[in-house]
């Protein structure tokens, strides 16, 4: 295209409603756009997600919804993971996107969000069934990642303004994208396809510590998919959805919204920069600051059986103040018991998290030993956030610890070999020492795959038919 022709196609594109720019700009990302550093840190976020949803998959939650998927009767050509069938593309993106998080162990992303599970599930599940390449799955995903990073920076979206579960409002949107991209929709399509999106947004913060969390991402990654679908033959929505009267900005963002900010779309991905958080802890990830001054201190505490008292000095972040969790699960979202663990078992894994660990009697004890402060004045940015631990021994020694940057964080690099580790280790809960080495090998070229590839990658998370 000459520099003239360029000039007039980038006028046309900024004298569009906003819906009907953004999806211009969508439509014009392609796999030619992601270069070599976006394409190593998508990668990164796909493995860790995949890895995750397999290690889930043996939670009730994750087995309940694939038997519900199953019992639905639906055929189709995608998989669900670790469940040994198939279904169709938007009831596998359902439930492989619970599987995904329900450890709440995938990437999280800033400003926060669980961008990973609404949108991978949707783009490997209709890529499976269209037979794409790996190429066009990594450039789906990238997009969907986007799509929820931009709309939350647009709307300076900061912990805990929505009245949401923050996936349940962008998420949908990430996925719609993603399954636009691998469906070929023309910009005109792609509006529609948010705008059914947008009638579909939803999860009430009420069900966190519950199995519905699970499902909020599962929700919006069917949702997403099944917008672009029907947009894909035809069906119509608004096609000026974000700048609608009773829209999606009016709804979800009235106070404030920065179409630039959303319209800097890959310029550059949000989540090569700042990127995404990768998580080392299975837990909320506030949280894993309290693990991370916990775990310091645990190196200087002997024996936890002589401590006498904890105090913990938080953020005002009112949703992981659980002092006594209902449920291992639970415990997940809860500072008192996740900085317990830490204190008691020196490490905080998927096993911390059952029912038998949070009623055991050592776990009993120590958190009615617990005090918590919540300070207004400390951020409650995860980018700059610090929490405080410590812990009062029975001979009247007092010993502290402060964390500002847990493992994984934004500003840490992750350490390429502790990650491996990770996905390894979460692959193998489901999978043998062949299949995860498999998996891995496929996984590390994923850009590169072949249609062919990607079924053989999709025949391994499936596991026996």
């Amino acid at each position: 295209m000459s520099t003239s022709a360029e000039t007039v196609a980038r006028t046309k594109v900024e004298t569009q409603s906003p819906t009907a720019r953004i999806a211009s700009i969508v439509a014009g990302v392609t796999s030619s756009s992601l270069d070599a550093q976006a394409i190593a840190a998508a990668k990164v976020l796909i493995s860790d997600g995949i890895a995750v949803a397999v290690a889930g998959s043996t939670e009730d939650a994750p087995r309940i919804v694939a038997a519900h998927v199953k019992d639905s009767g639906c055929r189709g050509d995608a998989s669900v993971w670790s469940f040994g069938f198939r279904t169709s593309s938007a009831l596998a993106a359902y439930a492989n996107a619970v599987s995904m998080h329900v450890l709440d162990f995938e990437p999280m992303s800033s400003p926060p969000t669980h961008a990973v599970s609404p949108t991978l599930p949707v783009a490997l599940a209709l890529g499976e069934v269209l037979k794409a390449n790996g190429r066009e799955i990594v450039t789906a995903c990238a997009k969907g990642f986007e799509m929820q990073g931009r709309v939350l920076l647009a709307s300076s979206h900061e912990r805990g303004s929505l009245p949401f579960h923050t996936p349940g409002v962008v998420g949908v949107m990430g996925s719609a994208v993603a399954a636009s991209h691998l469906l070929g929709l023309e910009p005109i399509q792609i509006q529609h396809a948010l705008g059914i999106a947008a009638s579909r947004c939803a999860g009430l913060s009420a069900n966190t510590g519950s199995m519905v969390k699970c499902t909020h991402c599962g929700n919006v990654a069917q949702a997403g998919l099944d917008a672009a679908l029907l947009a894909k033959r035809g069906f119509i929505a608004n096609p000026g959805i974000f700048e609608a009267k009773g829209g999606y900005v009016e709804t979800f963002f009235p106070k404030h919204f920065d179409y630039d900010a959303l319209f800097q779309f890959a310029r550059p991905f949000r989540f090569v920069d700042p990127g995404m958080a990768i998580k080392f802890y299975p837990s909320k990830y506030p949280t894993h600051f309290g693990i991370g001054a916990a775990s310091a201190l645990r190196k200087r505490v002997a024996d936890a059986r002589a401590i006498a008292r904890v105090h913990i000095d938080i953020p005002e972040i009112t949703d992981a103040d659980r002092p006594k969790p209902r449920s291992g699960l639970e415990g997940k979202f809860s500072f008192q018991y996740t900085v317990a663990a830490a204190l008691l078992d020196g490490r905080v894994g998927i096993e911390t998290f059952t029912d038998a660990r949070r009623f055991s009697a050592d776990m009993v004890e120590l958190l009615d030993k617990i005090e918590l402060t919540r300070d207004p004045t400390r951020s409650r940015d995860t980018r700059n956030m610090r929490v405080t631990v410590s812990v009062t021994m029975r001979d009247g020694t007092t010993l502290s610890e402060t964390c500002e940057r847990p493992p994984g964080s934004w500003g840490a690099p992750i350490d390429p070999e502790a990650h491996r580790a990770k996905v390894s280790s979460c692959l193998a809960v489901r999978l043998s020492e062949a299949q995860t080495a498999a998996t891995l090998e496929l996984l590390g070229k994923l850009e590169e795959l072949a249609p062919e590839d990607v079924q053989r990658l999709m025949t391994l998370l499936r596991g026996a038919e």
